[in-house]
């Protein structure tokens, strides 16, 4: 044990923090990374090419190796039919098998075909929604054959302008459609709902906010639960508390991390506002204590969704990882019975102190230590760097 550390943990002793459950705590995390993060990404009005970045399912899992190499937290990987379509999907759970990986989430696209300018599952077209249905179904059988659990979906149906479309009309056509999805699941299958203020519509969005995405999950059945991306809230809304109540009402099912500034700016983890970041984890550690909501916290896939456009993707997507980690264990730093004292008795800048103090504190020997216990190297991304891998992909 080195002297930086020990002082360190001594500190937290005296504050009467269980180091023993906080390392567990961090080792026992996952963060699922995304295949289309290790691809060329952009803007919406130009793709920016970057030597070496991975033109192929296979190259993605070569990529998503070495994050989870270097971080330790990163053996799934999330794949999006059809950017990774392939013609046997044996292939890619073998392969990544072979690099210590397996795919956990199946993402459907329902934007980019022709036949999806005016909507998919919400068309007015029905047979436009038979379409749409068919390639979630294939998603389906994608998810089974690669043994991945979890099919996400985002729905980018909504309308520019008023009178365009019948909203309760497009509602139905949803849940009809989101039925149908949910009898071609196994029963061990979660599918994860995502919502959208805006963008790609402009007037409406289908599934607008958390209320929505609830709603529809409730109706559907206990395979559907919420999907949280940090991204996709107007400005100002308090994450932390949708995810509260989520919890409380077990039906968060998953994260989509990534930050923003303005809108869904896909940046990396952390890197504009790291305290929502922190409060956020301060919720779910709080409901993992909590008896009542410990399933459903237990169960939560945690993944990250960004498509990186001007930074380089493996480092990226290390920061990210680390950004979550730092985040989270801060987290479990909050002295959580002193909290609740202070809760209990309205005792507002005691409360609000304990909070900011566990955020404020460097855990930086901590996560060191644990890597090192684990048999990692203490700074991944240095360790990333000098392993050559981004000069070795350079001749992709």
């Amino acid at each position: 044990m080195n002297e930086e550390y020990r002082l360190w943990e001594k500190r937290q002793i005296e504050k009467g923090i269980d180091i023993g459950w906080v390392k567990k705590e961090i080792k026992s995390f996952r963060v699922e990374t995304p295949s289309w993060g290790y691809g060329d990404s952009g803007t919406r009005f130009k793709t920016f090419k970057e030597k070496g970045a991975a033109n192929s399912i296979f190259e993605k899992l070569d990529d998503a190796e070495q994050v989870n190499k270097f971080t330790g937290i990163c053996p799934s990987v999330a794949i999006h039919i059809p950017w990774d379509k392939v013609d046997n999907y044996n292939e890619i759970k073998l392969y990544a098998e072979t690099h210590s990986l397996q795919i956990g989430t199946v993402n459907p696209n329902l934007i980019f075909a022709d036949e999806y300018q005016f909507g998919s599952l919400c068309n007015a077209d029905p047979s436009i929604r038979k379409l749409a249905v068919k390639h979630m179904l294939e998603c389906v059988d994608i998810a089974k054959i690669v043994g991945a659990k979890v099919l996400s979906l985002w729905l980018p149906d909504g309308t520019n302008y008023p009178g365009q479309g019948d909203f309760r009309a497009r509602k139905l056509w949803l849940i009809d459609c989101l039925r149908e999805l949910d009898k071609a699941m196994d029963d061990d299958m979660r599918m994860l709902i995502e919502y959208k203020t805006h963008e790609p519509a402009f007037y409406h969005t289908d599934i607008a906010d958390w209320g929505m995405a609830y709603s529809l999950a409730e109706k559907i059945g206990k395979k559907a639960e919420v999907l949280v991306d940090l991204g996709h809230h107007a400005q100002g809304t308090n994450i932390e508390h949708i995810v509260a109540f989520l919890i409380d009402e077990g039906k968060i099912g998953g994260f989509h991390f990534n930050n923003r500034k303005y809108a869904d700016d896909d940046l990396i983890v952390g890197s504009i506002n790291p305290y929502e970041l922190f409060l956020i984890f301060n919720e779910l550690i709080a409901g993992k204590l909590d008896p009542r909501a410990a399933r459903t916290v237990n169960n939560i896939s945690y993944m990250i969704d960004q498509s990186h456009c001007i930074e380089p993707k493996i480092p990226a997507m290390i920061r990210s990882v680390m950004n979550i980690q730092t985040a989270h264990a801060k987290a479990l730093l909050i002295q959580r019975d002193s909290l609740k004292k202070a809760q209990q008795c309205n005792d507002v800048m005691t409360a609000e102190a304990i909070v900011r103090e566990a955020f404020e504190t460097d855990v930086g020997p901590l996560l060191r230590m644990v890597r090192e216990e684990i048999g990692l190297q203490p700074d991944p991304m240095k360790a990333y760097l000098e392993s050559n891998y981004e000069k070795k992909k350079q001749k992709r």
